[in-house]
């Protein structure tokens, strides 16, 4: 995650769907990612790392597996909230 606002952000929350390779929904986990516990934030223009651990009620018997990540909740600092619909780009790694 990449901050590119003009201020920190204080809190956000994503949801991470892991889809097999006909694109069905096989699990999914949403976490604070920022912010529910104790977190100084991203300040602007810095970046962080985050990973996710995906659990499904059924055994996966694929290995070609893709995660989709959204964002449902993004706070500024100074109280001001994103719109993680349109303020937010989810892009692949560099690698």
């Amino acid at each position: 995650m990449k901050n590119l606002f003009d201020r920190k952000i204080e809190s956000a929350r994503a949801v991470v769907f892991l889809l097999d390779q006909d694109g069905k929904m096989v699990g999914q986990k949403a976490r604070w990612v920022i912010g529910e516990t104790s977190t100084n934030g991203i300040p602007a223009g810095t970046t962080n790392i985050f990973n996710f651990v995906v659990t499904s009620d059924k055994p996966l018997v694929v290995s070609n597996l893709t995660a989709k990540v959204s964002f449902d909740r993004l706070n500024l600092e100074g109280g001001k909230a994103a719109n993680p619909k349109t303020d937010v780009q989810v892009r692949a790694a560099e690698k």
